[in-house]
């Protein structure tokens, strides 16, 4: 396109707050517009932030100076805005995850071949430190031929906003249609996808208003769902989305990846690595790699693994398995390392769309690939609320080169 951002902000909750200052930082962004069906949080994002408030999502789309949206809204609400954006010639960035509807992923992805357009989904996940060094090893041979992995997003429900809460009809959304976080990590990581999936549920019963019929809008009584996914490579991998549980940080990670030649295995701080020999096992300790390097610097004192539990270096700081991205950043965003978020991987994300609006390039986290991270974990849902009944994941094949 070669033509600078003019980008608005579709809902001005607390996700999107993140990412406001990032986009006005990136040199190809010309201007940022916020937008919101509640008029006094647009204008609060317009006064804190300094940017232009739009009174609502039709001006946005009938406005022809604004060439991209950011989609912020409810998460079951990103699939229907997402294909009205890319019908009026947007570009979308969109929050996770992609829809909450097969036929919207695929809706999507049909879309964004019919336009040509710049459609990337912001999997936070994609730049965690766990999946990208499983993914570099994985890349290099390390592993072998992949085996099994599992990873997962273990975030209680009474970790999540007050905002989030505060919307019991959405709050207690089925885990699986948020699965996205879990998928991308190991799938990326392993460079499949997912052909069929079993899944369980753990019915909620702690009776305080989320996960109950008649209160949620999807009757869903899931607090908890694991699965079972067969891979397109022969490898299986198990996901779980856990939102009782009592876990804190990091709420999403690889635990283990297993391939016929070496294996990586996680827990709270620490990240071993093993490769086969003939007498068993060679183990590395790569934790200094993979963990922030803040983290690292506190890993002598008595009350790190408290502090790690806890969630206190994993937000902003980068780890050494991610300096091979973080070289790429403009110098706006190396100069206020303060502006980014879950496990540094916003000002990654930012600059992977701007640079592919502007040069027409597809982003990593394309339509293909998202609906790839999105769709087996909505067959999971089904699956688990058919008793474990095996489902065949659709697939929309891979993105053109």
């Amino acid at each position: 396109m070669n033509e600078k951002l003019r980008i608005a902000f579709i809902g001005c909750g607390s996700f999107a707050k993140n990412f406001v200052s990032l986009f006005k930082l990136h040199p190809l962004v010309e201007k940022v517009y916020v937008c919101d069906l509640l008029e006094e949080r647009a204008a609060a994002f317009s006064s804190n932030f300094n940017v232009e408030a739009i009174a609502s999502f039709e001006e946005v789309l009938k406005r022809r100076d604004i060439n991209c949206v950011a989609i912020f809204v409810q998460r079951h609400l990103h699939g229907p805005l997402v294909l009205k954006a890319l019908s009026a010639g947007k570009h979308v960035y969109s929050a996770v995850p992609m829809a909450s509807e097969v036929g919207e992923c695929q809706a999507i992805v049909e879309k964004v071949k019919e336009t040509g357009l710049t459609y990337m989904m912001g999997e936070t996940c994609y730049y965690y430190p766990s999946s990208m060094f499983c993914r570099y090893q994985y890349e290099a041979g390390f592993f072998g031929k992949f085996v099994y992995g599992e990873a997962q997003y273990h975030h209680n429900i009474t970790h999540f906003s007050a905002e989030f809460r505060a919307d019991r009809r959405s709050a207690g959304v089925p885990p699986f249609f948020y699965p996205t976080h879990s998928t991308a990590m190991l799938l990326a990581a392993a460079h499949s996808y997912c052909t069929r999936v079993v899944a369980f549920g753990y019915e909620d019963t702690e009776g305080d208003g989320f996960f109950e019929k008649g209160v949620n809008q999807w009757d869903n009584l899931f607090s908890n769902s694991y699965s079972l996914m067969k891979l397109a490579n022969g490898g299986t991998a198990r996901i779980n989305e856990c939102r009782r549980i009592g876990y804190k940080a990091p709420s999403s990670y690889v635990s283990s990846f297993y391939g016929t030649k070496g294996a990586y295995q996680f827990s709270n701080a620490q990240h071993i690595l093993t490769s086969l020999t003939e007498k068993g096992v060679d183990l590395q300790d790569v934790s200094d790699e993979v963990n922030p390097i803040e983290m690292t610097a506190h890993k002598g004192e008595p009350d790190f693994k408290q502090k790690v539990a806890n969630h206190v270096w994993q937000w902003t700081g980068f780890s050494p398995v991610q300096k091979r991205e973080y070289d790429r950043l403009p110098e706006s965003f190396k100069q206020n390392p303060s502006i980014n978020g879950h496990m540094a991987s916003h000002q990654l994300l930012v600059d992977d769309f701007c640079t592919a609006v502007f040069s027409g390039k597809r982003p990593v986290v394309n339509a293909w690939q998202a609906a790839r991270w999105t769709i087996p974990g909505l067959m999971a849902h089904q699956s688990a609320l058919n008793d474990g009944q095996a489902m065949v994941v659709p697939d929309c094949g891979d993105a053109p080169k």
